[in-house]
């Protein structure tokens, strides 16, 4: 059993860590070790719950009191006055939720991710939210804070709701009011907003997002809802927006099941752009803009191995190498949990048109111990930013805790392959 959360005041009374049980042994990469005895290279970081490549360290920033109190998206930024901002709501999900039941809670760092501040809240609103997805203009001092907002009159009551922003002019410490983005061709538009979001070399504004409808069965015999994803596009600094590619129901989605969820657009210079969208088919799938997100093309798979789970892309500190974390896994079943227990990192210095071979970044080392395999596998919606040589990782562990890791970018090339990792020791 873990002990006492870091950052925890001396005498301060003991949370509830019963469900954080060190598993005995756990399956990466298709390889069962002891959590005790790992593979050459890897190491088991007790005291934060996961196994890692031994380049990897990792804290906790955040635990919650007791297991039934969850922490859901955890996204951080770099502040124009040098700190590190992290932000999650803690409560309970805002889906489906017709009272106030979760907050957004913000921790600081002025010392590079050393040390964190105790979390607090970051708006007094009476309503709940889906995470923070901060967008700071280039050449602008100001932190935006876009996301879904569930106001009780902008809420199907499920997950769909307005999206919409914030913004601080001050290093993130006040916002102002909300401001709720009405698109041009769908000013009535309900939806979905927490992946990482994008501004071009042109200065333009690229949101995904995504819609949930009615309810129906997959080939697999689970029942799901039929979603659609979209890509929210401003050239004037959030003044204005269209929906992508077109108003409800128009948006892109897999005829096979009907779906495809949340969708993350990435600039790469010269006018061109990226999106990495969230499907259950097995991979992560792509679509591509030559006209500054404009147009889009239809969407393909690529190669990376991914289960329905978001998809976790970032540029790494030259603004042109992608990393793609993915979880290398996809067992077939909609919503296999177990899917999200381990995670992967790809590189590609051609725009994504090719990727390297996977490489092991760390996984859950804890016991299914919660009520139910959608927190206990949980290791999904990494958020990376670079500083420097060092990566700096951000993870809602098991909806449970938030954990910030740490690896320099030059150690990505010493972490296992599948290959690698199921070799015997040499000698």
């Amino acid at each position: 059993m873990l002990a006492l959360a870091i950052g925890d005041a001396p005498g301060a009374q003991k949370m509830d860590v019963s469900d954080m049980k060190l598993a005995e042994k756990i399956v990466v990469g298709g390889v069962e070790f002891r959590t005790a005895s790992p593979p050459r290279g890897l190491v088991l970081r007790e005291e934060v719950g996961i196994v890692t490549h031994e380049s990897v360290t990792g804290q906790v920033v955040h635990r919650t009191p007791r297991p039934a109190v969850g922490i859901y998206e955890t996204k951080a930024t770099i502040t124009p006055g040098g700190d590190y901002l992290l932000m999650f709501p803690q409560g309970k999900h805002y889906g489906g939720a017709k009272t106030k039941v979760n907050d957004l809670l913000a921790c600081r760092s002025s010392d590079k991710g050393k040390t964190w501040s105790a979390p607090k809240a970051a708006f007094a609103i009476d309503y709940n939210q889906h995470g923070f997805i901060p967008l700071i203009p280039r050449g602008s001092k100001r932190i935006y804070a876009f996301g879904t907002q569930p106001l009780w009159n902008k809420f199907n009551g499920i997950e769909n709701a307005a999206i919409g922003f914030r913004y601080s002019d001050d290093d993130g410490h006040t916002w102002s009011p909300v401001t709720l983005i009405e698109p041009v061709n769908d000013p009535g538009y309900l939806g979905m907003s927490v992946m990482r979001m994008c501004e071009t070399d042109r200065g333009t504004w690229l949101l995904g997002t995504h819609t949930g409808t009615k309810w129906f069965k997959l080939p697999d015999g689970t029942t799901t809802t039929k979603t659609r994803s979209y890509i929210l596009r401003s050239e004037d600094q959030g003044k204005t927006w269209t929906l992508l590619p077109g108003p409800r129901e128009g948006g892109w989605y897999l005829k096979e099941f009907e779906r495809m969820d949340e969708i993350r657009p990435i600039a790469l210079g010269g006018g061109k752009a990226l999106a990495f969208a969230r499907t259950c088919e097995g991979h992560l799938w792509e679509l591509r803009s030559d006209d500054d997100g404009k147009t889009w093309s239809d969407p393909k798979a690529t190669v990376l191995v991914h289960p329905d789970a978001p998809p976790m892309l970032f540029h790494l500190a030259d603004g042109k190498t992608l990393i793609a974390f993915h979880h290398n896994r996809h067992t077939g079943h909609h919503f296999k949990q177990t899917d999200r227990s381990e995670v992967w990192a790809s590189l590609s210095t051609d725009e994504g048109r090719t990727w390297s071979e996977p490489r092991f970044v760390f996984a859950n080392a804890l016991a299914p111990t919660l009520e139910n395999d959608w927190r206990n596998h949980q290791c999904s919606y990494v958020d990376m930013f670079p500083d420097g040589e060092s990566l700096h990782l951000f993870v809602p562990h098991r909806w449970r805790q938030a954990l910030h890791l740490t690896l320099k970018e030059h150690d990505l090339k010493r972490m296992p392959t599948k290959a690698e990792l199921a070799a015997p020791p040499s000698g």
